[in-house]
């Protein structure tokens, strides 16, 4: 992202300690977000590679031993990655497992029925988490995100977050919040922030770097988030997507989409969804269908063809692009970009 985040270290950065944290993250934005905090003291790992789907993936012996060698992961949620949870207590039971959806001031939205998105109104901001981000253990059956947190209590810490009982057969399409929380730049502010103080409190020898570092790239991603406003705000609307991944930009930068082909990467569109979708074009006057890389475009082609529709493509976590701290920023800017492009005509 340093073609939008600046690539160089901060000049007071603590030198690297040889007890730095083994840190593992699960998906590329959250690599990317935890890599530009620990920039100049170590680097995290990443867990599931750009473009290979979080859903159901099966772990390779090396990433269980990196896993096993943890001493924090930072991860979506179950939401995202049902099978981390249990996995992380099987083999880290001592790891700090933190769920990002479950920090402290993070803006969530549900997840939206059908395949046609009605008009609705968040307000511009969702609903936050409320005080704090922890005991966060044996599920998530008493609270209901896409219904606020009244009823949800997260206490102080977060050594406990996220030693959830296992939940494999969990597919977010069918469950209250939508996890691809990472595409409100807000959002990873707040994380940046939360990162820092996390790793801080593990490595309190680098503690000063961690938070200026997060500081630093916070403030850059906030001119970076009202730079996406301007170039958006005049921009044409109608536009569907292959995967329902963008609710947390659309909403952000108000630009909804009318609908989408699937309701999430693990799930193929059928007929009917299909069906419903050329009727609603057809009705709303849509002009725009984006693919995305990570699956077969063939789909999309047929119907943008069929509904004489202008093709772009979204990448809603990174797929072509190189993992590291300069991949979040580049991230929502081609987004931005696509989303200008296809719907301007250029």
């Amino acid at each position: 992202m340093r073609t939008v985040l600046t690539a160089s270290l901060i000049a007071f950065a603590a030198p690297a300690a040889a007890d730095v944290p083994n840190v593992v993250t699960d998906i590329a934005p959250v690599h990317s977000l935890v890599a530009s905090v620990m920039e100049g003291v170590g680097e995290p790992y990443l867990l599931i590679e750009p473009g290979v789907s979080p859903h159901h993936y099966a772990l390779k012996p090396s990433e269980a031993r990196k896993i096993s060698n943890a001493d924090v992961v930072f991860w979506i949620g179950e939401e995202d990655t049902p099978w981390l949870g249990e996995t992380v207590e099987t083999l880290a039971p001592d790891a700090t497992s933190v769920e990002m959806l479950d920090l402290e001031g993070s803006i969530l939205l549900p997840v939206r029925e059908g395949g046609n998105f009605a008009p609705h109104d968040h307000g511009g901001e969702g609903h936050e988490h409320a005080d704090g981000h922890d005991e966060h253990a044996a599920g998530h059956d008493d609270h209901d995100h896409a219904d606020g947190h009244d009823d949800h209590d997260h206490a102080d810490g977060h050594d406990d977050h996220a030693k959830a009982a296992g939940h494999d057969d969990h597919d977010h399409a069918a469950h209250g919040t939508d996890p691809h929380a990472w595409l409100d730049p807000r959002n990873a502010q707040t994380w940046l922030r939360a990162i820092a103080e996390i790793l801080a409190e593990a490595d309190p020898e680098n503690a000063v770097a961690y938070r200026a570092n997060a500081e630093r790239t916070a403030e850059e991603l906030g001119t970076l988030d009202v730079t996406i406003a301007v170039r958006l705000k005049d921009t044409p609307r109608g536009f569907i997507t292959f995967h329902d991944a963008y609710q947390y930009f659309e909403n952000r930068f108000d630009i909804r989409a009318r609908g989408a082909l699937s309701a999430s990467d693990a799930v193929e569109p059928g007929p009917a969804r299909v069906a419903a979708l050329r009727e609603m074009v057809q009705r709303e006057g849509v002009s725009c269908l984006f693919a995305e890389p990570q699956f077969n475009p063939r789909q999309v082609a047929t119907l943008a063809e069929d509904l004489n529709l202008r093709t772009g493509t979204l990448d809603p976590i990174g797929a072509q692009l190189e993992p590291g701290p300069a991949l979040y920023g580049r991230l929502v800017t081609g987004i931005a970009d696509a989303l200008m492009v296809c719907l301007n005509g250029e």
